[in-house]
């Protein structure tokens, strides 16, 4: 069973920079897929980044290399680096992980494929 505590939200101007922390609790965090989601007002979750349990990482498209997903499996936290921000990535931000390990191309940025997910944090751009 994994614990997530998503922390480091905020109001940013256009432009500006966040980085979103996810401290996990639980023997499962090494060994599981990690992804950040979001939530617009008003829109349903999507995927923003994820990580698998051999630190390879996909990003939805609108990311445009402006985001950074990493872990530290020795902290047990994932983090989710933003610059660039625009006011489209104002969201509910989630921290999400998964039992399995690896996630094929059509399950990484799917929610119900995630056992595990934090109460979020607000982006305000």
């Amino acid at each position: 069973h994994v614990q997530l505590v998503e922390s480091g939200g905020g109001s940013v101007q256009a432009g500006g920079s966040l980085t979103l922390s996810c401290a996990a609790s639980g023997s499962t965090f090494a060994s599981s897929s990690l992804a950040w989601f979001r939530q617009p007002p008003g829109k349903e979750r999507e995927g923003v980044a994820y990580i698998d349990n051999t630190g390879g990482t996909v990003y939805n498209d609108f990311v445009e290399g402006r985001f950074t997903i990493s872990k530290d499996s020795a902290k047990n936290t994932l983090y989710l680096q933003m610059s660039a921000l625009k006011p489209e990535d104002t969201a509910m931000y989630y921290c999400a992980a998964s039992d399995t390990g690896f996630l094929g191309i059509l399950f990484r940025f799917l929610v119900p494929a995630y056992q595990y997910w934090g109460q979020g944090t607000q982006v305000t751009v």
